[in-house]
């Protein structure tokens, strides 16, 4: 995980909409509403990627029933907690994986 440089004055309401990024099915919202500020934006786009990571984990678990895949849906649940926190911390962190992903989303 690699940090990048932010505006560590982050407001209250940007904290807010960017935790919804980190909350399964919730993460569209920020990008609905906000996606032109580039701390939301950031955390939108990982939490996008880590949503339909654990939706194809969580299929893959269903059809296949293996131990690899729950161990895949722990690590990302694992990786939304520590976005979770840089969110509350108001920085932007790359998440090994999600983040080189997330970039080439555009919206």
């Amino acid at each position: 995980m690699v940090k990048t440089p932010t505006d560590s004055r982050q407001s209250a309401d940007g904290k807010l909409l960017a935790v919804f990024s980190y909350l399964s099915v919730f993460c569209i919202i920020p990008l609905l509403f906000k996606k032109n500020r580039p701390f939301i934006r950031h955390h939108g786009k990982q939490g996008l990627v880590l949503f339909v990571a654990q939706v194809g984990a969580f299929v893959g678990h269903i059809a296949a029933g293996t131990w690899f895949l729950s161990l895949c849906g722990v690590i990302l649940t694992g990786y939304a907690v520590v976005g979770l926190s840089q969110v509350l911390h108001g920085q932007c962190a790359r998440l090994w994986l999600v983040s080189d992903i997330a970039e080439k989303i555009t919206l």
